[in-house]
């Protein structure tokens, strides 16, 4: 190594992605005497900005970039595309499809004389307008501004839309998929319970552990007073001894002592007030009193058991690699050294500790983790499973503790092999794996706790909003079945008298069969299985399966991994066709929010992974109401209309160039120049037509009050070819009637047709654009005004382009013309009936079809 590279005094990584991951090797320090082996692992990497205050450094980079750890885990995003943009570009390929057949048709009524293909050519230019090219331009303006409008709504503070491409999907979700631990939780923590085999302790007990503790503490230190030898009560069992019956007194001493000394957690202390601007303290300056006490670690668990094991009078004073110190009640300090630490992983479901009391020299072995996988270490008992699973029924998160007492004999056999463990280069894992369990035989059962992880502000409320508006929940956590179902409960996720189909744990293809039988006789029940049974069910009744569960109001998935829910949100897209949203707080969820159709996180305990990888961020679980019922129905109604008045405006305009090419003999001729047709699209319409992404059928307040208006969505009758057709025939009454009023009234004056066509149709789009609306804003008001106040400004300044092109050339608008009353009221008259049998039509069907919104609102 030392020819790879050598560095002195200041090393700094280079490489930001810095990583070993699985890295079997080891390294030698020759400068000690005798020389000792060491692994290589993580306790000895060198991370990115890491500097090295003394002495040599020897390294050398393992894994970078691509092969880090942290790249490997990350799969890229898919391109999100939303159902509203697919339907568009189907509606778009059938205009495409109409384009050409009317060109074709054109071409064949002209009887292909001369070079008929210049013609088709020349007839797909004139009649492009089909196609609406600015589509793409208003939805994306529109996106952005329902972006805005979501991150400026003060009843949802915090929220982020991280796209600006999928705001509409909030309108069409069927499947909502939630984690529970910090999703409908707070993931605070609260200590409830301690129990000991033959008797429980609550909130209302605590202060019983509490003098329990100061008893013990005060009596050996007064036995011991002076020259004190051990840290622990006077009785001390002894090897050769028969077993006696522990007193409650010395079981609550070692249960409060193992759950003190069994975690990963740091205390912290805030420098001493009343210094402001120094950021350096010698640590004599640092102020070590309770009030400036924190705790630091990856669990809040773990930070909840050491801040209970503090309120009852055993204290987490100080920690560092290689010891810990606790403060009694009595306020004297122990000192254990920490020989072993064994982290929890989610493969072992588990963490363990060995430390070395320093005054009596004891070594002790302590360890807790989940029931599944501390029933078989933990010595013969009648009480655990039972007691685990009424825990688990009052919504309690349950960790089993444990102990075993070692000889130095035992221990220094253990390190040995442990070492040797360590530094084989081929299945290191596994061998060190291997060597732990040696020592996880026959332990001490000391306790069992319950925490408590509370539910977020109006979970209940919100679940019960989305329910009602026909989206059905799922709710996919990493927890125990007990304690998923309680919560499920709690949260009213399942109904008080619905009933509960809990799914019996399957391995075998034949018990996955009858499990499936048992499961279709039931009707309107909420399901309940874990991850393995899961796994073993869609293995070989995959299509089965999902379409039981579909029909289920709600399902609740436990002991997931990570993958497992991004599998079930693909399984659900593929099966069902139907849009998925996946909501949650932590990295655990970020390949569930990255497979769903619409991916919403939380900022919360665990950090911000889910809320950066996430579609939108929101801060808490209740803002998923708000979000849903108005953002995401406005934005879906309001893109909507706004894709299919877009259309219509190419098409109406298409119809009149069809009408005018016929009048004169099928002639491939332009009836408005190009200007005109640009203005037309932009100054002319295209405010009162963007307006439209501020319309809304009923007010925030109401969306929220009758979720039911969300059911509707889902049918997609806002957007489909039933309403394109509609809006298709619109087009070509109207663009008929125009050109055919226009030709009709204005025969003797036909030289002014362009100005006459073109104003009519200004004024057919405006109100077209006020028959759309359903509420009227300010700014609808303006943009109606503004777009009117700009063409009859252009009318004056503007006069050579109103001619018909070359076939008149020099015969342009005339301003006196145009305001005489003859031109005024038939352009009033064409434009009336362009659009009054349309109003008739809407206040008709208004009357004796109304739709769902318009009876909450009259």
């Amino acid at each position: 190594l030392q020819d790879l590279f050598s560095i002195n005094a200041y090393v700094y990584a280079q490489k930001p992605q810095l990583d070993i991951h699985s890295f079997e090797g080891t390294f030698t320090r020759e400068d000690s005497d005798p020389a000792v082996h060491e692994s290589l692992s993580i306790e000895n990497t060198l991370w990115a900005s890491t500097v090295v205050a003394s002495g040599t450094v020897i390294g050398v980079v393992i894994y970078t970039g691509k092969e880090t750890r942290s790249v490997l885990n990350t799969s890229n995003p898919k391109n999100k595309v939303g159902l509203l943009d697919l339907e568009l570009n189907q509606l778009t390929k059938a205009l495409f499809l109409a384009l050409v057949a009317l060109s074709v048709v054109m071409v064949t009524l002209q009887g292909f004389v001369g070079p008929w293909y210049r013609n088709l050519f020349r007839f797909l230019l004139l009649f492009s307008y089909i196609i609406p090219i600015s589509l793409r331009v208003n939805l994306d303006m529109g996106k952005a501004a329902y972006g805005w409008m979501i991150m400026k709504d003060d009843n949802i503070p915090g929220t982020v839309v991280r796209t600006s491409t999928i705001p509409e999907e909030l309108g069409r979700l069927v499947y909502l998929l939630t984690d529970k631990t910090g999703t409908l939780t707070q993931n605070e923590m609260i200590f409830k319970r301690l129990h000991l085999g033959t008797v429980s302790y609550g909130t209302d007990t605590m202060d019983e552990i509490q003098s329990h503790i100061i008893n013990s503490y005060s009596q050996v230190h007064s036995q011991n007073s002076g020259n004190s030898t051990s840290s622990t009560p006077s009785r001390k069992p002894q090897s050769s001894a028969p077993k006696v019956r522990k007193s409650v007194s010395s079981r609550i001493h070692e249960a409060v002592k193992a759950i003190a000394l069994c975690h990963n957690v740091t205390p912290v202390y805030e420098s001493r007030a009343g210094v402001s601007g120094e950021t350096e303290y010698a640590e004599v300056d640092q102020d070590f009193s309770d009030e400036n006490r924190a705790y630091q670690a990856s669990s809040p668990d773990e930070v909840t058991l050491v801040q209970w094991t503090e309120s009852v009078g055993l204290t987490l004073v100080n920690r560092d690699l290689t010891s810990m110190q606790l403060k009694t009640p009595g306020g004297h300090i122990l000192t254990y050294y920490i020989l072993q630490i064994f982290p929890f992983t989610s493969e072992s479901k588990r963490m363990g500790i060995i430390v070395r009391d320093e005054s009596s020299g004891e070594i002790t072995f302590y360890m807790k983790g989940a029931d599944v996988a501390m029933s078989t270490i933990v010595q013969y008992n009648d009480w655990l499973e039972e007691e685990c699973g009424n825990m688990a029924r009052e919504g309690l998160r349950t960790l089993v503790v444990a102990k075993k007492s070692l000889t130095e004999e035992q221990y220094q056999d253990f390190e040995s092999r442990y070492n040797q463990a360590k530094l084989s280069i081929h299945d290191r894992n596994l061998k060190v794996a291997a060597v732990v369990e040696s020592l996880e035989r026959e332990m001490e059962l000391l306790c069992l706790t319950g925490v408590e992880d509370q539910l977020q502000a109006d979970v209940r409320p919100t679940l019960e909003m989305l329910r009602n508006a026909g989206i059905k929940i799922w709710m996919l956590t990493g927890d125990k079945l007990e304690t998923a179902t309680c919560i499920a409960k709690s949260s009213h996720l399942v109904s008080r008298t619905q009933d509960i189909h809990i799914f019996r744990p399957v391995t075998t293809r034949g018990e996955a069969h009858l499990e499936l039988n048992a499961f279709r006789r039931k009707h309107d029940c909420a399901l309940v299985i874990s991850g393995d049974s899961l796994e073993v069910c869609l293995k070989y009744y995959e299509h089965e399966f999902v379409e039981l569960a579909c029909q289920c109001p709600a399902v609740v998935c436990c002991r997931c991994s990570p993958t497992q829910k991004a599998h079930i949100v693909k399984l659900l897209q593929h099966h069902t066709g139907k849009r998925t949203c996946a909501i949650g707080d932590g990295g655990n969820d970020v390949s569930m929010i990255q497979a769903a159709d619409c991916g919403i996180g939380i900022e919360g305990k665990e950090g911000k992974q889910a809320s950066l990888a996430a579609d939108f961020s929101i801060t808490q679980f209740k803002h998923i109401g708000r979000l849903l019922m108005v953002h995401g129905r406005n934005s879906y109604k309001r893109s909507a209309a706004l894709g299919q008045f877009v259309m219509h405006r190419g098409l109406i305009i298409s119809t009149m160039q069809a009408v005018f090419s016929s009048v004169f003999y099928f002639a491939s001729v332009p009836l408005y120049q190009g200007f005109l047709m640009v203005g037309y699209a932009t100054i002319y319409t295209m405010f009162p037509v963007f307006s439209l992404v501020l319309d809304q059928d009923v007010k925030p307040e109401m969306a929220l009050l009758y979720p039911e208006l969300y059911k509707d969505l889902t049918k997609g009758r806002s957007l489909s070819f039933k309403t394109f057709l509609i809006w298709v025939l619109i087009s070509i009454y109207q663009g008929g009637i125009l050109m055919y009023g226009a030709l009709l009234l204005f025969e003797s004056e036909f030289v002014h047709v362009v100005a006459i066509s073109f104003t009519a149709l200004i004024l057919t789009e405006l109100l077209m654009v006020a028959l759309t609306i359903r509420t009227w804003h300010w700014l609808m008001v303006v943009a109606e005004f503004l777009s009117l106040g700009c063409y009859v400004a252009s009318l004056a300044f503007l006069n050579e382009y109103f001619g018909i092109g070359r076939v008149s050339f020099g015969a342009f608008l005339d301003v006196a013309f145009i305001t005489t009353v003859t031109f005024l009221w038939k352009v009033s008259a064409i434009t009336v009936v362009s659009c009054l049998p349309l109003y008739i039509l809407k206040y008709l069907k208004r009357k004796f079809s109304p739709p769902s919104y318009s009876k909450l609102t009259s």
